[in-house]
């Protein structure tokens, strides 16, 4: 039976939200910019004979800070299940900000040679840990301080907030091309966008500090399993919400490509890429709203799995239209329409899975989960619609992509079981119909 977190945990204040969130507006802040400027960082610290061989670099560079979030997940998932919510969270943000100072400096292959891309390699591996670890505390401190009928409400915050870290990269992104000339763009326009991002972080760690425990004392005092025991005890649960989170991350990564792909596919200049990615991303913030608000009227299963259904039978005509047209308003109104209907199931999983884990555990196996999933194609999403695009010659290539990813992500989801409470609640009264409530 899914565990549904302590009803003894304090409650969480808007404030302590804030406090929980900071993390996802930073992370999916980051990480958009770094998409949105991956051709000029290719440029700045790994030249090579081909504008092709330099995107591919750049994005590998993007893709290896992945490689860590498995390690952060189970390192600082196992801190937060023994020291905390609270600890876990403050120590991810520090590291995220040294990691995102660090990008934002490092000077070119041009001035420091070699050197270059071996610190950018390093700052994105120490992101990549700090990321690993971030997302399972957070989620898990909202869950267990949150009532239990608006759990899918509340932890749909987390995506707001990350949704809202990258409307505001690509906010980022589109003011700086529009002020800046392409030259300045290019030599060292694009550090701005890392350095804004940095100054959220000293106000988010104070924060953080200042949150309440929600972590069970008998969960903290439960005696630690090993990472292959709690695989096999919750096997269930994990395998098929790694094929979810695998999934979700493709979708999202290819979703925030739309930049690159305005670019280096269709041709049109770097603003009208920046407006598609803020306007899907803006919508998204009200889907994913929507999709923990009905996650919790209706279920987690029936949100997510009809989100992903829906992505799977549009994706491809959306992409045929875009792809036909060439038009701005095409691109624009294509993407963020398939992102809102993938969002919708976003507000959904978030809480899902989480609450089929008891507390004990929520941390390790929540962070090691989504860490290897997110590694293994979330960080190469980007770089395998590259290879497509080239390979295939079809510019519907990531249609296609997408569209399988997603039916998968509905067969695994379909032999989960609901853990709505309220969902839980209707069932076990109408099976129960005679009996008096005590």
């Amino acid at each position: 039976m899914p565990e549904h977190g302590p009803q003894d945990s304090p409650s969480l204040r808007k404030r302590h939200i804030a406090a929980v969130m900071i993390g996802g507006i930073v992370e999916y802040y980051d990480f958009v910019v770094f998409t949105f400027f991956a051709i000029q960082i290719g440029r700045a610290y790994f030249p090579a004979s081909s504008e092709f061989a330099s995107l591919m670099l750049s994005l590998a560079t993007f893709g290896i800070g992945f490689a860590m979030r498995p390690l952060g997940g189970m390192i600082l998932g196992a801190y937060a299940d023994r020291a905390g919510r609270r600890a876990a969270m403050t120590l991810t943000l520090v590291l995220m900000g040294v990691s995102i100072v660090a990008l934002a400096v490092i000077p070119p292959y041009a001035a420091i040679g070699i050197a270059a891309p071996i610190l950018a390699v390093i700052a994105r591996l120490v992101q990549g840990f700090a990321l690993g670890g971030e997302i399972a505390p957070a989620i898990a401190c909202i869950l267990e301080g949150s009532p239990a009928r608006r759990r899918g409400l509340f932890v749909s915050f987390f995506g707001l907030f990350s949704t809202a870290g990258a409307l505001l990269g690509a906010l980022v992104g589109l003011v700086l091309s529009r002020i800046l000339s392409p030259e300045m763009l290019e030599a060292d326009g694009w550090r701005i966008a890392f350095l804004l991002g940095a100054l959220t972080l000293p106000l988010g760690v104070w924060l953080r500090r200042s949150l309440p425990e929600t972590l069970p004392e008998a969960a903290a005092a439960a005696p630690r399993q090993g990472g292959w025991s709690i695989l096999r005890q919750h096997r269930g649960a994990i395998l098929p919400f790694f094929v979810i989170m695998a999934v979700g991350n493709i979708g999202f990564y290819i979703f925030q490509y739309a930049t690159t792909y305005a670019q280096n596919v269709l041709h049109m200049p770097p603003s009208v890429g920046f407006a598609s990615t803020v306007s899907l991303n803006a919508v998204g913030i009200v889907a994913t709203l929507l999709g923990g608000w009905l996650a919790d009227a209706v279920g987690r299963k029936p949100v997510f799995v009809g989100s992903r259904i829906a992505v799977a039978v549009a994706a491809v005509p959306v992409f045929l239209w875009i792809v036909t047209d060439r038009t701005p308003t095409a691109l624009i109104v294509g993407v963020t329409l398939l992102a809102a209907l993938s969002q919708l199931g976003t507000g959904a999983n978030w809480i899902w899975f989480a609450e089929l884990l008891p507390a004990e555990v929520r941390g390790r196996a929540y962070g090691t989960t989504y860490g290897l999933a997110v590694a293994l194609f979330g960080g190469t999403a980007q770089m395998v619609v590259a290879w497509l695009i080239k390979t295939t010659g079809s510019d519907l290539a990531p249609a296609w992509y997408l569209a399988a990813a997603y039916l998968l992500a509905t067969g695994a989801a379909l032999v989960l079981p609901e853990s709505a409470p309220a969902r839980l609640a209707r069932a076990s009264a109408a099976a129960a119909p005679n009996e008096v409530p005590a």
